[in-house]
């Protein structure tokens, strides 16, 4: 788990745990005989192994909650005299209560945060035998607004250390200084020594380069009083410093070791990087002294068909992605993401802006994702225990992250705005006779008159705890852990959040889909203004380029998400990222590649014509239905098709996304004219064309580079073709390979208007994880060996539960050929996992 030690201390505590789905009686207790319960190995989410059920919640993905009880029995490990044994949960959802032999170790409520405890009182003689036991209560499934999985979703940790130890989460690495020849590195190292006696000892420091080379180190005394703890600060200086950045990810590593005696008593790895960050109100924000563009995604933390239980291999997967797109940041949507997606991003080169909170005093309505307008047993989320636990998960997240480079800003909310009594009325926008519109138009009433009337009427149930109250309240407790990195907020109502005093809390002022509102921003705040959700849409963009002082954007979303599609079946997925569920790419994502890669790019898609947002003009040109739209297009993309299939001679309207001045579009050889992409308002070439059979294809260029892409008309389905993203597949119950399987004819053209069931067979030694097909209203089961297609296409991904020197997955569909591909299956199978029951 990031930023513990990486040594003996520290050992995997996933495998052999047993689960049970219901409330047990008596299940805390050593005695209790679990015998019969399904055994597994975590990460776990027990919510996605589930049928899809429209009677069930919407805004979760309608998927089940419940209550389950997990159990491990483990043998007390030898320790050092006086040593501490201790447990560290990187999440559970949710309201976990946790036991070891029947003693409660404690209530934790929120989800995403990391839980640390102390087991050491309470473990039986060395070798003997101990039973840790979790409860969690997710029977309120529908207390967010999107699929939070149910269960113990990320990794466990057993850590051991002696009497005088560095404790978890233990130190703090900041670079105060610099430059191209020298960088300072500042490490704070807090010591604990739990005997009763005094201890003492040395304190030294090596850092590591990222080839291993010990480039600096520093050594001092340290003695501490029984039952005491101590700060030591140590500064050194790295000479030619490789910078972690988006192109040069480059990690260090500070290894801390407590010596006492000549012996070794405690060791502990940090990985850190070198880097500067700056947000300027007029310039914008700059890495590594270089102005940079955030070229951000939100993601929530479901992978998908994995649920909220994602193998690093499907994040990298997706990240891969985006990157190829030209993604370069990532913020964490609604909340702190798992340690090891940090860690990814770290040597992935993103940027992180790591959020806490969706929640503060006040509930939003699940169901209606707005303020709460109806309140159950089922919906009841986290404001109820927001303002007990605020203060420690926030400072429990800080804690577990602020080393890594990637994290360069810390959200303390989001849209949290209008959770508040009357801040949406104050703004004028939904109160007032007024002809405007809220996402493109300027606020209706000036600051004066907005502050006004937050002050004369926010009052209610919880008036004492006003919005810029709370935030001046989180923004110290950040501020005390880290002030190296700026804080910011996703504000959805801006003019209220400059005008009540929330704005003054951050550092740079996050705009929630209120990219008209940039030049208002700028002229009444001095703080610094950047988008941190955004539509997928070229204006979008054109907002930030048009704009220096405007940092960049995060887009909604990075990839399609569970969840917030109530009484919308069989929606279950929103439908607003670049990529599917399954990880596929879209047209939002061809548009966006064409904006944030300088690699040439050309993508074509299709639509008929009555099926699109256009019309023939009086000029013979397409046109839009509604002049302008374009400009004022949200989340959703205007339907299109990433085929050519049609009936002859039906007229169908050709898009193409692609970042060449000019291209050409082909069918079957004949040129069909070139557009200039200056010349395209939406930056969408365009073309309306009589449909035949053959291939259709663009050729684009700068007059150097080209870029292609062609769709070809297929004939009837006869084969099915099999890609995996890799050829060894490691058996370590964590590694995972994603299959492709696509639909194509006789020629082995992709045909992606004939949808059919594929059926997927596993050899001996996989594991299946599910299948998807990736459209936003697929609710075929995830956890099935087979599901009908998307556009021809499906995705299986697998895991290996045993080592095996080659083994094969075979894909059948009615009416045409099988097709194999296979896995070599490597490491030790030695790992407990086990099959699903």
């Amino acid at each position: 788990m990031s930023q513990s030690a990486s040594s003996p201390r520290t050992s995997n505590f996933n495998h052999g745990w047993r689960f049970n789905l219901g409330d047990v009686d008596a299940a805390s207790q050593s005695s209790f005989d679990d015998g019969a319960w399904r055994s597994l190995s975590l990460p776990h989410d027990w919510s996605v192994e589930h049928p899809f059920d429209e009677k069930l919640e919407g805004c979760t993905g309608y998927l089940p909650g419940g209550i389950g009880w997990y159990r491990k029995t483990f043998a007390t490990p030898e320790s050092v005299p006086g040593g501490r044994t201790l447990v560290v949960f990187d999440g559970v959802y949710n309201r976990s209560e946790i036991w070891i032999n029947g003693k409660s170790l404690g209530f934790r409520p929120y989800g995403y945060v990391p839980i640390v405890l102390d087991l050491t009182d309470h473990l039986a003689d060395a070798g003997g035998e101990n039973v840790l036991a979790v409860r969690v209560d997710h029977s309120h499934y529908g207390d967010s607004r999107w699929y939070t999985g149910s269960g113990i979703y990320r990794d466990v940790e057993l850590i051991q250390v002696g009497p005088t130890h560095i404790p978890v989460w233990g130190t703090f690495v900041t670079t105060p200084k610099v430059t191209d020849d020298e960088a300072q590195v500042q490490i704070e190292t807090q010591i604990n020594h739990t005997g009763s006696e005094a201890g003492g000892g040395s304190l030294s420091t090596s850092i590591l380069d990222p080839q291993g080379n010990e480039v600096a180190k520093a050594s001092e005394s340290v003695s501490l009083a029984g039952g005491s703890q101590q700060a030591v600060t140590q500064q050194l200086a790295v000479a030619q410093p490789k910078r972690w950045g988006i192109e040069t990810p480059h990690m260090y590593r500070a290894v801390t070791t407590l010596e006492k005696g000549g012996e070794v008593v405690d060791r502990y790895e940090t990985p850190f990087g070198i880097r500067t960050i700056q947000f300027d109100k007029h310039k914008g924000f700059f890495l590594n002294e270089e102005h940079t563009l955030i070229k951000g995604v939100c993601l929530h933390h479901d992978g998908g068909l994995v649920g909220a239980a994602v193998p690093l291999g499907v994040w990298r997967r997706r990240l891969l992605t985006l990157r190829e797109g030209g993604c370069n940041a990532i913020r964490t949507a609604h909340n702190p993401p798992s340690a090891e997606f940090l860690d990814l991003c770290d040597e992935m080169g993103f940027l992180v802006q790591d959020e806490f909170y969706d929640e503060w005093d006040n509930p939003k309505d699940k169901r209606q994702n707005c303020n709460e307008k109806e309140r159950d047993d089922i919906v009841a989320g986290h404001d109820e225990f927001f303002q007990e636990w605020a203060e420690r998960d926030l400072k429990d997240t800080m804690l577990r992250d602020r080393n890594h480079p990637c994290v360069f800003q810390w959200s303390i909310g989001n849209e949290i705005e209008w959770t508040y009594p009357n801040y949406s009325k104050a703004t004028g926008f939904f109160d007032m006779d007024w002809t405007g519109n809220y996402f493109w138009s300027q606020p209706p009433i000036g600051p004066e008159e907005i502050k006004k009337r937050i002050l004369e009427t926010e009052t209610g149930e919880n008036g004492e705890h006003v919005c810029a109250t709370t935030a001046q309240k989180l923004a110290a407790w950040t501020r005390e852990l880290d002030s190296t990195r700026p804080i910011t907020a996703n504000c959805i109502l801006p003019s209220a959040s400059h005008a009540s005093g929330y704005a003054d809390a951050l550092d740079v002022v996050g705009y929630s889909y209120r990219r008209v509102m940039y030049d208002y921003g700028q002229e009444i705040s001095d703080k610094c203004i950047m988008g941190t959700e955004n539509v997928p849409h070229w204006h979008e963009w054109k907002a930030v380029l048009d704009r220096e002082f405007i940092s960049g954007l995060f887009l909604w979303t990075g990839i399609d998400y569970m969840g917030e599609s109530n009484k919308k079946w069989p929606t279950k997925s929103t439908r607003s990222g670049l990529l599917s569920t399954a990880g596929f790419a879209k047209p939002s994502y061809h548009l966006y590649k064409t904006l944030w890669s300088d690699d040439p790019h050309a993508q074509l898609f299709t639509i008929p014509l009555e099926d699109s947002v256009y019309e023939v003009g009086g000029d013979g040109e397409l046109v839009e239905k509604e002049p302008g739209s374009w400009e004022r297009r949200l989340w959703f993309w205007h339907p299109l098709n990433p085929h050519w299939e049609y009936e002859p001679g039906q007229k169908i309207v050709v898009e193409a996304m692609t970042n060449m001045p000019s291209a050409e579009l082909l069918l079957n050889g004949e040129k069909l004219g070139a557009r200039k992409l200056e010349d395209q308002d939406d930056r969408i070439c365009r073309w309306l064309v009589e449909y035949q059979p053959g291939e259709l294809s663009i050729q684009a260029t700068d007059g150097q580079a080209t870029a292609e892409h062609t769709l070809a008309a297929p004939g009837a389905v006869a084969d099915i073709s099999l890609s995996v993203d890799r050829e060894q597949l490691v058996a370590d119950g964590r590694d995972v390979a994603h299959v492709v399987a696509q639909l194509v004819d006789a020629e082995g053209r992709p045909v992606r208007s004939d949808e059919r069931e594929i059926v997927f067979e596993l050899g001996e030694g996989l594991r299946l994880l599910g299948v998807d097909n990736g459209a936003h209203d697929n609710t075929q089961s995830y956890t099935s060996d087979r599901l009908v297609t998307h556009h021809g296409r499906a995705l299986l991904v697998v895991q290996a539960a045993a080592e095996a020197s080659q083994v094969s997955i075979t894909a059948t569909t009615a009416g045409a050929a099988s097709a194999s591909v296979s896995l070599e299956l490597t490491g030790s199978s030695d790992t407990g996992v086990l099959q699903p029951a």
